[in-house]
């Protein structure tokens, strides 16, 4: 069975006018609530270490040194931020202990959060895709609950990327060289260090060309049939059948939305029974908008390498087990 390709680039060709644009959607969904950077800022306790007492990085602390490297690496001021967090860990002042909830008053209150995402955009740093509109956007994680904060002060956990949002339904499309997942910093310093590097490295003239090549390759409906039951499978094959197949990290829920946004997602549904790699990436990264903030980073670029991996086979006519011979 022969994987369909269109090879009229012809048709990659951008018009002005028919541009899709609209933006409506959370770039991360699952538990998450959106907050402000002032509340952060000035209602939001800092979490510490329990040995010593001393402070982590906050998670305001995080934007604002991400933000100051984007503005001078960007030469641009206007750079706004969506925030979102989860996990709320609630307490009170000393004061207050003993008192009814009902009873507790504003200032008695102390909270912070356990997990947060950021993303902000570049102004003035718009590309089209596939006849879609990608903005530029950088942003990053922090989860406490990756840190051990009942020791004495340590390295902490940062993750931050750099790729494009695509403004039809703000689904995030990081690259493999987008993303550091493991950032260890001691001090600001060294995390807007290794911010700098992660803007420095990245190729965004290859990921953009990788992104807009995946138009070019179609699944029919038994094809992308095919593909999602081996995804199905894969969870399940034990670790020696699991060898050398390319790991999948959507769970069995998320698959699900894809199958349901297959049928019924208004930009990147099927088309006369058949589909291109460009709307199954969109479908994957839309459904990965479910997972919790400190696993939605790695998952995404998965998508990504997986998508890529895919269109690797069907461009060079290679097997792989996903699809059907």
């Amino acid at each position: 069975m022969e994987l369909i390709a269109n090879h009229q680039t012809e048709e990659m060709i951008q018009d002005a006018h028919t541009v899709v644009q609209k933006s409506s959607s959370k770039f991360i969904e699952a538990n998450t609530k959106e907050v402000s950077l002032q509340h952060l800022k000035e209602e939001c306790i800092i979490p510490v270490f329990s040995k010593d007492n001393e402070t982590t990085i906050s998670h305001f602390e995080f934007i604002d040194a991400t933000k100051e490297i984007v503005q001078k690496q960007f030469k641009t001021a206007s750079i706004s931020s969506a925030v979102r967090v989860s996990h709320q860990i609630k307490g009170r002042i000393p004061s207050a202990i003993g008192k009814p909830v009902k009873e507790l008053l504003e200032h008695e209150k102390t909270t912070y959060y356990e997990r947060m995402a950021f993303m902000m955009e570049v102004p003035n740093k718009q590309v089209v895709v596939n006849n879609q509109i990608l903005n530029l956007s950088i942003g990053g994680v922090r989860a406490y609950n990756q840190e051990n904060l009942f020791s004495k002060k340590s390295i902490e956990k940062f993750k931050v990327f750099i790729g494009f949002k695509n403004t039809v339904c703000t689904n995030l499309c990081i690259s493999t060289d987008g993303l550091l997942s493991e950032i260890r910093v001691s001090s600001i310093g060294e995390l807007q260090d290794s911010i700098q590097n992660l803007i420095s490295n990245y190729n965004q003239d290859a990921h953009l060309g990788n992104m807009e090549k995946l138009s070019k390759y179609y699944l029919n409906e038994r094809q992308f049939a095919h593909l999602l039951g081996k995804m199905r499978m894969y969870h399940f094959l034990s670790k020696q059948e699991k060898y050398g197949k390319f790991p999948l990290q959507l769970t069995d829920s998320q698959i699900g939305t894809v199958v349901k946004d297959y049928f019924n997602d208004e930009n990147f549904k099927r088309s006369d029974k058949k589909i291109n790699l460009w709307n199954v990436y969109n479908l994957f990264t839309g459904a990965n908008k479910s997972s919790y903030i400190d696993s939605n980073l790695e998952r995404n670029v998965n998508a990504y390498e997986f998508i890529q991996n895919l269109g690797n086979s069907i461009e060079n006519r290679l097997p792989n087990w996903y699809l059907p011979h």
